[in-house]
C-alpha cells in the first residue's frame, strides 16, 4: 500500500503547478464553445454528439464518441463554470488515481518490493503524460486509463477465482462494465479486453505459442475457452455498437491532419506508417522533444527506401520481434531453479513459474487464493504463490504497449493526427513495466554488487530525469503563449499561427501579424491563417489587404464561410453593394457537409444572411429583407445569439407598418437577451408610435441605464422628448449624445437637427459643422450646415456650403431654393455673391 500511496503522491505533486494553468489549445472547442456543457442543453445530447459537440452522424464529425468524458466536463461546468482550476484539479486527481492503480497492478506482477515502487514512480513521472494531464481535453485518455486498469484488475481476479467461487462471474461482469466505461471515455479503452485475453493465456496459464491450441481444445480447459470467447463476444459487441452509433462511417480528416494518409504514393504511405510507431516509442524512451501538435510536416514523409529513418524502423521491428520471441518461445533445455528441474517448459513445482535463487530472493510473493486453475486443472496450492516469470511479464508488457496503440497506427482506418502524445498514456504502462522488468532481469543476472548497484541507480536516475522533464514541460502548459512557443521547432506553421491568435488577444498587433506571416512562410495554403491575418488587417482598417487575404483563404478552402462574411461586410461598407450581395448569397448556399466545425459554419452563414438582410433593409427592400431574415432564423445553430436578428425583423415589419408583427419580434429580441440595448430603443419607438408614451419612456431610460456611455441611447430619447414638445430636455439629450459619440456621424447629425428644432441655433451650428467634417462629401450635411449658417447670419459661409452641396448633388431642389433666398438677402445687404 505504501508504494501505491507514494507513487500517487508523486503523480499529484508533479502536476500541482498546472492547477493555475489556463485553458489551452483544444480546450476551447471541447469546453468553452461546446454547447453540450451548458445547463440549457439537455444532458442526453451528450450521448448523440461527439467530443466536440457535433452530431455524431454528421459528415463533418470526428466520430470521437466520449460521452463520459464530456459528462465530467459538464459537471465541472455546473460547479465552477469556465474557471480552469476545477478542470485541472480533476485531471490531476485522475492521474494520481491511475498511478495508484498501475502500482497495484505492477505489485501483482513484480511483488511487493522496490521494483514495483520503481514501476509506479516511472509511470507517475513520465513526461509523455504531460499533454494528457495538463491539457484538459487529455482527461479522455486519463479517464479511459482508470477504467482500463479497473477492467484488467477485475479480469485478473476472475482468473484467480475461476472454478473456485461463483463470484468469479461477478468479477467478469466488472471486467465487461469497466471495459465499456473505458471505451466511453475514449475509443482505445476497448482494447483492454484483448490485453485481458493475453494475460489469461500467456501469464495466468503460462502457455507458450505451441501450447495454445492443444490446451484450449482439451475439455478440461473449457473455462479458459469460455472466458476468452466471452471477451471476444463482448469486445465485438462494443465495437459493433460503436460503429453503428457513429453512422457506420469512418471520420474524414483534412490532408494537414495526416499528410501520409493523403499521399498519392503507396510507398510513402507504407514507409511513413511503419516508421511512426518507431517515433512514438522514441518519445516514450527519450521524451526530449515534445509538442502540443505533430500534424502537417512535423514528421516529414518517408518517400524513398534510401531515407535513413528506415533504419530506425528496421531496428524497432527487429527488437519487437526479438522481445516477442523471448516471451513466447518454448524452452527446450533442462535447467534447474530453486532445486526443481524444468524440462521443455514443465516444472516439478505444481506448475509454478521458475525463478533463479537470486531472483526469487529479490522477488516478493503474493497471497494465494483457496484454489487455483493451472492449465485448466483445479489444484490445491500452497499458501504462497510464485510471481509470473520475466518472460510472462514481457509478453504482458508488450501487449500493453502495442494493443492500445493499434487504433492510432492507421492500420484499420486513417486517424486525424500524425503523432498525439496523449494517445501514449495507456501504452506507457506497458513501456514502464517493460523497462522495470528488464532492469530487474539484468539486476538478477549480474553477480557483482557494483553492477547491481549500477543498474538500480541507473533506473532511479532515469525516473529522476523523467520527473525533471515533466516539471519543465508543465511550465510550457501554464498558458497558450508558452505552449505555442515551445512547439515552434517541431511544427512551426501550426505553432506560429496559434501564437498569432494569442498575441492578437493581448493587443500585440504587430507581433501577431509577424506570427501569422511566419506561419504562412512555412505553409502558405493554410486557410485559417490566411483568414486570421485578413481579420487582423480588417480590424486595423487595412481593408484592401484584408480583402486580398480573404480571397486567398477562400481559394484555399472554398467552404470557409467566415471569409465570405467578412469580405461582404467590407464591400458593403465601401458602397459596393452588388458585390457584397453576391458574396453574402454565395456564403448562404455553402452546405455544412464534411466540415470540421459545422456549428461555427452555420453561425457564419446565419451572420451572412443577417448582413444581406441589412443590405436590403438599407436599400428599402423590406420584403426581401424579411425573406432573408426568416431564412437566417431557420438556419441559425443553437449557439447563435439571435437578438440582433430578431430586432432587425421587427424593424422591417415597422417599415411595412405591420406593428403587431414588429412588436412580436422586438419582444423575442428582448427575451433572447434582456439587456439588448437596440431592442429597448426600437421597441420604445414602437410604443411611442402606438400611444403608449409612459411605457416608451421607460424603455428609453432603461437603455440609458444599461449603458450610460452610449450616445445613441440619449439621441433616441431626445427624439422622443422632441416629439413630446419637451424641447429643453430634448436639447440636453442631444448635446449629451453628441459629446459621447462625437465621431459617429448619425449621432452628431441628428443631435444638431434636434438642437435646431429646439431653436438652439448656435449649438446646432456647432454640431452641423462637426457632422460636415465627419462626412465632407455628404450633400445633406453640407446643405444643413449652410441652412443653419444662413439662419445665424453667416451668409458667406452659408453660400460656400450651399455651393459645395450643389457640386455633389446639382439637382437638389431644396438647396437651389435656399441658395436663391440667400442671394436675395446678400444683394439687399450689398454683399458680393458668387453669381456676380
Amino acid at each position: 500500500m505504501i508504494a501505491e500511496l507514494v507513487s500517487s503522491a508523486l503523480g499529484l505533486a508533479l502536476y500541482l503547478n498546472t492547477l493555475s494553468a489556463d485553458f489551452c489549445y483544444d480546450d476551447s472547442r471541447a469546453i468553452k464553445t461546446n454547447q453540450d456543457l451548458l445547463p440549457e442543453t439537455p444532458w442526453t445530447h451528450i450521448f448523440y454528439n461527439d467530443f466536440w459537440g457535433t452530431l455524431l452522424t454528421h459528415s463533418g464529425s470526428h466520430k470521437s464518441y466520449r460521452p463520459l468524458c464530456t459528462l465530467s466536463f459538464r459537471l465541472n461546468h455546473a460547479i465552477g463554470g469556465l474557471n480552469p482550476w476545477s478542470y485541472h484539479l480533476v485531471n490531476v486527481l485522475l492521474h494520481a488515481a491511475v498511478t495508484g492503480l498501475f502500482t497495484s497492478f505492477s505489485k501483482i506482477l513484480l511483488g511487493d518490493g522496490y521494483w514495483t515502487f520503481m514501476a509506479g514512480l516511472m509511470f507517475a513521472s513520465h513526461p509523455i503524460h504531460t499533454e494528457a494531464v495538463a491539457g484538459i481535453v487529455g482527461r479522455a485518455d486519463v479517464g479511459a486509463s482508470l477504467f482500463f486498469l479497473l477492467s484488467l484488475l477485475c479480469y485478473m481476479k476472475h482468473c484467480s477465482t475461476r472454478g473456485a467461487s461463483a463470484k468469479t462471474w461477478g468479477w467478469f461482469l466488472g471486467t465487461g462494465l469497466c471495459a465499456g466505461c473505458s471505451m466511453l471515455w475514449k475509443e482505445q479503452g476497448v482494447t483492454v479486453l484483448a490485453v485481458s485475453a493475453i494475460y489469461d493465456v500467456f501469464v495466468f496459464h503460462r502457455l507458450k505459442m505451441k501450447q495454445i491450441l492443444p490446451t484450449i481444445y482439451k475439455r478440461k480447459n473449457l473455462s479458459l475457452f469460455l472466458s476468452i470467447s466471452l471477451l471476444t463476444f463482448w469486445g465485438t459487441s462494443l465495437l459493433g455498437a460503436r460503429l453503428y452509433w457513429m453512422g457506420n462511417k469512418p471520420p474524414s480528416f483534412s490532408n494537414s491532419d495526416n499528410p501520409a494518409a493523403d499521399s498519392d504514393s503507396l510507398l510513402a504511405r507504407t514507409l511513413t506508417f511503419f516508421y511512426l510507431p518507431t517515433k512514438n516509442l522514441w518519445l516514450l524512451l527519450c521524451p526530449d522533444t515534445l509538442s502540443f501538435d505533430w500534424s502537417m510536416d512535423a514528421v516529414p514523409l518517408l518517400k524513398t527506401i534510401c531515407d535513413w529513418r528506415n533504419l530506425h524502423t528496421v531496428a524497432f521491428y527487429t527488437g519487437l520481434l526479438l522481445l516477442a520471441y523471448y516471451g513466447l518461445k518454448s524452452p527446450s533445455v533442462e535447467r534447474e531453479c530453486n532445486g526443481k528441474f524444468v524440462t521443455n517448459g514443465k516444472q516439478n513445482a505444481n506448475g509454478h513459474s521458475c525463478h533463479s535463487e537470486v531472483e526469487y530472493r529479490n522477488s516478493e510473493i503474493k497471497p494465494s487464493f483457496p484454489s487455483k486453475v493451472e492449465n485448466g486443472i483445479k489444484n490445491n496450492v500452497s499458501q504462497r504463490t510464485r510471481l509470473p516469470s520475466t518472460e510472462n511479464i514481457v509478453v504482458l508488457s508488450l501487449s500493453l504497449l502495442i494493443i492500445p496503440f493499434v487504433p492510432a497506427t492507421n492500420l484499420f482506418f486513417y486517424v486525424g493526427f500524425v503523432i498525439a502524445e496523449r494517445v501514449l498514456y495507456i501504452p506507457s504502462m506497458g513501456f514502464c513495466l517493460l523497462i522495470t522488468v528488464g532492469a530487474r532481469a539484468l539486476y538478477v543476472k549480474v553477480q557483482k554488487r557494483f553492477l547491481k548497484s549500477l543498474i538500480f541507480y541507473a533506473t532511479a536516475t532515469l525516473i529522476v530525469f523523467y520527473g525533471l522533464k515533466t516539471a519543465i514541460r508543465n511550465g510550457d502548459w501554464q498558458n497558450e503563449e508558452m505552449l505555442y512557443r515551445s512547439g515552434i521547432k517541431v511544427n512551426p506553421a501550426k505553432a506560429w499561427g496559434n501564437l498569432g491568435n494569442v498575441l492578437k488577444s493581448q493587443s500585440k498587433i504587430s507581433e501577431a501579424e509577424s506570427a501569422y506571416r511566419n506561419a504562412l512562410y512555412y505553409r502558405s495554403n493554410m486557410a485559417d491563417m490566411l483568414y486570421n491575418l485578413g481579420l487582423l488587417l480588417q480590424e486595423n482598417s487595412r481593408f484592401a489587404e484584408a480583402l486580398h487575404y480573404y480571397k486567398l483563404a477562400i481559394g484555399s478552402r472554398p467552404t470557409l464561410a467566415s471569409a465570405y462574411l467578412n469580405t461582404g461586410i467590407i464591400l458593403m461598407n465601401q458602397g459596393k453593394t452588388e458585390e457584397a450581395r453576391r458574396t453574402f448569397l454565395k456564403c448562404s448556399e455553402i452546405p455544412d457537409e464534411n466540415l470540421k466545425d459545422p456549428h461555427a459554419h452555420k453561425s457564419s452563414v446565419t451572420s451572412c444572411l443577417y448582413n444581406l438582410g441589412k443590405l436590403y433593409h438599407e436599400q428599402g427592400h423590406y420584403e426581401d429583407a424579411l425573406s432573408v431574415y426568416k431564412e437566417a432564423v431557420q438556419k441559425m445553430p443553437r449557439q447563435f445569439a439571435p437578438q440582433s436578428l430578431y430586432n432587425m425583423m421587427g424593424e422591417a415589419y415597422m417599415r411595412l407598418s405591420k406593428l403587431p408583427e414588429a412588436e412580436h419580434w422586438y419582444m423575442e429580441s428582448l427575451r433572447s437577451k434582456t439587456d439588448h440595448i437596440p431592442a429597448h430603443l426600437t421597441y420604445g419607438k414602437l410604443l411611442a408610435l402606438t400611444g403608449r408614451k409612459s411605457e416608451a419612456e421607460k424603455f428609453f431610460l432603461k437603455a440609458i441605464e444599461l449603458d450610460p456611455t452610449k450616445g445613441n441611447c440619449y439621441m433616441h430619447y431626445g427624439q422622443f422628448l422632441l416629439e413630446e414638445a419637451r424641447l429643453i430636455e430634448a436639447a440636453e439629450m442631444a448635446k449629451k449624445a453628441a459629446e459621447l459619440d462625437s465621431t459617429e456621424f448619425d449621432v452628431v447629425f441628428n443631435a444638431a437637427h434636434m438642437l435646431r428644432q429646439a431653436s438652439l441655433n448656435e449649438a446646432a451650428e456647432k454640431y452641423y459643422d462637426l457632422a460636415a467634417k465627419l462626412r465632407p462629401n455628404y450633400p445633406a450635411a453640407l446643405m444643413n450646415l449652410g441652412a443653419i449658417l444662413h439662419l445665424n447670419g453667416r451668409l458667406q459661409k452659408a453660400e460656400a456650403n450651399y455651393l459645395r452641396a450643389l457640386q455633389l448633388k446639382p439637382d437638389d431642389v431644396i438647396t437651389q431654393s435656399n441658395l436663391r433666398k440667400l442671394w436675395n438677402i446678400m444683394e439687399k445687404q450689398g454683399l458680393k455673391t458668387s453669381k456676380t
